[in-house]
């Protein structure tokens, strides 16, 4: 056990040390001074003093941050940051691990930014969730828009940035537990109120919606903000769609105005999500994504089931999915070998009620229990 005597030299000890590696820094010998550094936090370690330990690590990064090999200061930081993660040091990790991504995203090294920022918005939030809720959250965005640079990780920086702005309009997790509450009250035949718990949780998209210009930096990629914007449209006409569905699956007339007006928003909304797609696939010659393919015409079957659904005739929705992109041969003929296209082909042809068991055999994810319960209500 240290005694209060042992503490005072080692405290003693531990300035001699910073005076030095302050000396050494000024004389721009940064490496030694950070060894020196180092020594010291090990000392203030020993005897539990956080309070200076935290200060001394501010320091360390500022003079990290001054050297001008960028290789040789990633290399200092990740050493630091792997003898902090050993002590569970996690606040101090996420200062540390904040400044690593500072200096790898100025190397254009795009996977080693997303994952110190996604970290260090783990151990923030880990450390103190309501204090860090907001720069956990925005650390978040960042990783996810560094990810989205990466050719090998753009998926997860695009499932990153989703997250994020849930977490900043603070229903990342609630919506999860309403579309829970959702589908208990639908298996319940509890119909209207099934369809307002859809409708409130397209209200949680719908605001979000309306905040993302603010949350997306100016750094954020034309790509990055037409994804972005088009999922939370999906999303808001997502949810708006199941609500008008529950209340058509109740028979009962009196709900014949609202599921129209559901409906006309959703057609609108579906209609915004496949226009920005559309602009983002239409200048790709080849190598599509898979998932922006399926996005894209599952908002088509979205929106020619709704407009069936409401009796609405606003668009037809596969000329609207191919307008303006006629000339890319290759994209049309990836649209049209997904399964969504096909579905909506068929209702088109010999509609939505023949076409229900078609629907029934394509997977939709996390959404099955609810698509097959629905289905049930109409077969």
């Amino acid at each position: 056990m240290i005694n209060n005597q042992d503490k005072d030299q080692m405290e003693l000890e531990a300035i001699q040390l910073i005076d030095q590696a302050e000396i050494l820094s000024n004389k721009g010998k940064r490496e030694e001074a950070i060894l020196l550094y180092e020594k010291a936090a090990q000392i203030y370690l020993d005897f539990g003093s956080y309070i200076e330990l935290d200060r001394l690590f501010i320091r360390i990064i500022e003079v990290i941050s001054q050297f001008k090999n960028h290789i040789q200061a990633n290399h200092r930081l990740s050493s630091i940051i792997r003898k902090t993660e050993e002590l569970q040091l996690f606040e101090l990790s996420a200062k540390l691990l904040i400044e690593l991504g500072r200096i790898s995203y100025e190397m254009n090294d795009w996977e080693s930014a997303g994952e110190s920022w996604e970290k260090a918005s783990t151990y923030l939030y880990k450390t103190d969730p309501e204090d860090y809720d907001i720069q956990s959250s925005n650390l978040l965005l960042k990783a996810g828009q560094a990810f989205e640079r990466s050719s090998l990780r753009k998926d997860h920086g695009k499932r990153l940035i989703l997250k994020a702005v849930m977490k900043i309009n603070k229903f990342d997790e609630l919506y999860e537990q309403e579309e829970k509450r959702a589908y208990h009250l639908l298996t319940s035949e509890e119909f209207e109120a099934s369809a307002n718990k859809f409708f409130d949780i397209a209200t949680y998209f719908r605001k979000a919606l309306e905040t993302l210009d603010n949350i997306l930096d100016e750094q954020a990629s034309k790509d990055t903000t037409f994804n972005v914007k088009a999922r939370f449209f999906h999303f808001v006409a997502e949810y708006q769609t199941l609500a008008a569905i529950c209340l058509r699956a109740s028979e009962d007339r009196v709900y014949n105005d609202k599921i129209k007006q559901l409906a006309e928003d959703s057609i609108k909304l579906f209609k915004k999500s496949i226009s920005l797609l559309k602009d983002y696939l239409f200048p790709i010659k080849s190598d599509f994504d898979k998932e922006i393919i399926l996005r894209i015409t599952f908002d088509t079957m979205l929106l020619t089931i709704v407009q069936e659904l409401s009796g609405l005739k606003e668009v037809e929705a596969i000329q609207y999915l191919f307008e303006n992109i006629e000339t890319n041969k290759l994209l049309i003929n990836k649209l049209k070998e997904s399964p969504y296209f096909n579905i909506t082909e068929s209702i088109k042809k010999i509609g939505l009620q023949e076409s229900l068991n078609k629907l029934l055999k394509v997977h939709l994810g996390h959404f099955e229990e609810i698509k097959n319960t629905l289905i049930s209500y109409f077969t």
